[in-house]
């Protein structure tokens, strides 16, 4: 079991029997010796967010999750087909409320991790489920659309909705075009840098 010192960010926990992601995590002290945790978690299942404070005495048990590569495929009407890294026959569909705001950074032929949530059910037989994936921080992405930059545009000015060729849309500089190869940080949404020019 863990203790409220042994949690940090990105440890993963069974709070009430569902897992969850720590996101963030704040120490307390109040007077006399008192002290609590403030937390940001997130329901590694539904992706719901939530701030949560625990006391010295709350105990966490450690959730049982294994890290396997895939592959990701296609989507299709809410579904999202992935395979097995390495073994193309091997295919399994993953649903949106599965992979929840991750999908708009999807794109065919990505390696992502997948989330095994091991438990063990009636008779100690051991189970496991995929309850999310998790994606490379960093991806590069071609410009879909970028709206024209204006006469007098520096690399220092302003900013610019433009959309990536998965459909998602990130604040970009002026002097991204459309067909220029972005870098994207998966976890914040953010412009890191230009990878290539449109030729």
């Amino acid at each position: 079991m863990l203790s409220i010192n042994d949690l940090k960010s990105g440890s993963l926990v069974m709070i009430e029997g569902i897992p969850y992601e720590v996101l963030e995590v704040k120490h307390l002290h109040m007077g006399r010796g008192g002290s609590s945790v403030q937390t940001r978690i997130r329901n590694v299942k539904t992706g719901q967010m939530l701030a949560r404070n625990f006391k010295p005495a709350d105990q966490f048990e450690e959730a049982d999750i294994e890290k396997r590569k895939i592959t990701y495929l296609y989507g299709h009407r809410g579904n999202f087909v992935f395979t097995t890294a390495g073994n193309q026959k091997n295919r399994f569909t993953l649903t949106e409320e599965k992979i929840s705001d991750k999908t708009k950074w999807l794109k065919p032929n990505i390696e992502v991790e997948a989330l095994f949530l091991r438990a063990k059910s009636q008779g100690d037989r051991l189970s496991e489920e995929i309850i999310g994936i998790k994606l490379p921080i960093k991806i590069d992405y071609a410009v879909k659309e970028a709206p024209p930059g204006l006469r007098g545009d520096t690399a220092q000015g302003g900013s610019k909705t433009v959309v990536l060729e998965t459909g998602a849309e990130i604040q970009a500089p002026l002097f991204i075009s459309e067909r220029d190869v972005v870098r994207v940080n998966t976890e914040t949404g953010e412009y890191v840098e230009r990878i290539s020019k449109a030729s």
